[in-house]
């Protein structure tokens, strides 16, 4: 499973309109930035209060690269 999978697979249980989903990976020189993007009514439910789900789904992507040997790193954009 890649990290696009995992994380699409992840945030769709949080979001309404799982269609507007969208994640690219961008290679960085030490690491992999994941942009996810997601309907402008569902950011706040990727971000959550205090930004707390926005660091978990960090949490979360961090740890499936260390299971992988890569450096992962979560950008939510809106």
């Amino acid at each position: 499973m890649s990290a696009e999978a995992f994380l699409k697979y992840t945030v769709s249980f949080l979001v309404e309109n799982t269609d507007s989903i969208f994640i690219r990976e961008i290679q960085a020189e030490q690491s992999t930035i994941v942009e996810l993007r997601v309907a402008p009514n569902d950011i706040g439910k990727v971000i959550g209060r205090n930004g707390r789900i926005a660091k978990s789904l960090r949490t979360l992507i961090t740890a499936f690269g260390l299971k992988e040997g890569k450096n992962y790193t979560l950008e939510i954009v809106d």
